[in-house]
């Protein structure tokens, strides 16, 4: 162990008479670990929680968390109490028979530290074709140190890595000399209303980790916005298409016209200041498209659902603003537009960015444990997504990053994470509750 980490440590102790344990013990007890740590992380792959259906894993976590002598809090999302925020987005689905699980450690010889949440989503998104994957999506399989499967590493990985540094210090007989918080959320994927109703259940701390697979430390992510275009055209037989109106066609017409508004934002004199090195921050995806009849008729209508990213410091309500008059811009100037139609749906994400002050303890804290551990600098991240750290930095008083292991393909094929990386997180997370939160011998 380092000096360093030897004097951040030790200096705990003269603060409330708390107990320490060295980075090497630390890391012995996740080690011991490792092999219940690839259990769990299968376990959880082998549930398919994607949207809608999250309560078999959600219930394999409230076990969990119920074996860790946590107190669990299971509980329905109130859409109604939602929608009353500023936070909220549009949901899809209804949220019958979903909740949240969190895990609640209150800590039994003395509250003396800074409180502390690690969140994580259970959802996943799907697989796509199937029969592109090496293996079932659902049957994990490990190769070359990692670990395949949907959600691996987005993100039950990091969910395996902050409950295992839990149970690595219990180990070792200690508990946090804090509250913690474990929470396993739904519909991160598509809203972030799980853990928005985790902010309106009363959950805020001093400090909150997610443990997605951002490379690094994240300090900045980006809004992102979802929109369905409807289209409806002017149907005519095949053999007179010219005659017509497709709604398809149209449909594609108004995407690349919000193509070239990404295209001024990823502009350099367009760009936000966290971003102006990174390679294309800005994307504008157009995820799905369902249209038409029959092969040989003028499609009658279109549907397009559309995501777009945009710089921290714009609002939703100005991203729309500012789509909703380019595309009525772009429809006067179509020279059908009297046989078409549109209009704009929003359901899903309607997130705002955000930049988290370098000077929050959080990053300095976390960023000396991953020095520690790993011997290296962590690098800071401007993520050009989102994640459900901007409801506890913009809504919950709660300064937030995300650090989780490395993966890769996730919402692609044959997404894996490393299980090496998993285990060096799940030690650098041990080590920053226990600087964070304080220790208390349990015996």
């Amino acid at each position: 162990m380092s000096s360093a980490v030897q004097d951040a440590v030790g200096q705990q102790n003269t603060e409330g008479q708390q107990d320490t344990v060295g980075q090497q013990d630390i890391a012995a007890a996740v080690a011991s670990l490792r092999e219940e740590a690839v259990a769990m992380l299968a376990d959880l792959v082998r549930h398919p929680s994607l949207l809608g259906d999250e309560k078999s894993a959600q219930d394999y976590m409230r076990g969990v968390f119920e074996d860790l002598g946590l107190t669990v809090d299971e509980f329905a999302i109130d859409e109604a109490k939602l929608k009353t925020h500023p936070g909220y987005s549009p949901s899809i689905i209804s949220y019958e028979g979903r909740h949240n699980i969190v895990g609640i450690h209150e800590p039994r010889h003395g509250a003396r530290g800074r409180s502390l949440i690690f969140n994580g989503h259970i959802d996943v998104v799907p697989v796509g074709a199937e029969k592109l994957w090496t293996h079932p999506p659902f049957e994990p399989v490990i190769k070359d140190g990692r670990l395949y499967g949907r959600g691996a590493g987005d993100m039950k990985a990091g969910i395996v890595a902050y409950t295992m540094a839990f149970k690595a210090l219990q180990k070792l007989g200690f508990e946090p000399a804090a509250r913690v918080m474990l929470q396993s959320v739904v519909e991160e994927e598509c809203t972030g209303n799980g853990a928005l109703a985790c902010l309106l259940q009363g959950y805020t701390a001093d400090a909150a980790i997610i443990t997605e697979p951002t490379p690094g430390i994240m300090l900045a992510q980006m809004g992102v916005m979802w929109l369905t275009l409807e289209v409806s055209g002017k149907p005519v037989h095949a053999s007179v298409a010219h005659t017509g109106a497709g709604a398809t066609d149209f449909a594609m017409y108004m995407f690349g016209e919000l193509k070239k508004l990404e295209h001024r934002w990823n502009a350099p004199e367009g760009r936000h200041e966290q971003y102006r090195h990174h390679e294309h921050p800005v994307n504008f995806n157009l995820g799905k498209i369902q249209g038409g009849e029959w092969a040989s008729s003028v499609p009658t209508e279109c549907r397009a659902d559309i995501r777009i990213g945009f710089y921290p410091g714009i609002s939703p309500a100005q991203v729309r603003e500012t789509v909703e008059k380019l595309l009525a811009e772009a429809y006067r100037a179509h020279p059908q537009n009297n046989s078409l139609d549109y209009r704009i749906v929003y359901e899903g994400f309607q997130a705002e960015g955000f930049v988290l002050d370098m000077n929050e303890p959080v990053l300095a804290a976390l960023a000396d444990c991953h020095r520690a551990v790993l011997g290296s600098d962590a690098q800071f991240t401007a993520f050009t997504g989102t994640t459900d750290a901007r409801f506890f930095n913009l809504y919950g008083n709660t300064p937030a990053t995300c650090y989780g292991p490395q993966a890769g393909n996730y919402h692609g094929i044959d997404e894996w994470v490393s299980l090496d990386s998993m285990m060096d997180v799940t030690i650098v997370l041990a080590l920053f509750m226990a600087r964070w939160c304080g220790l208390n011998r349990l015996a």
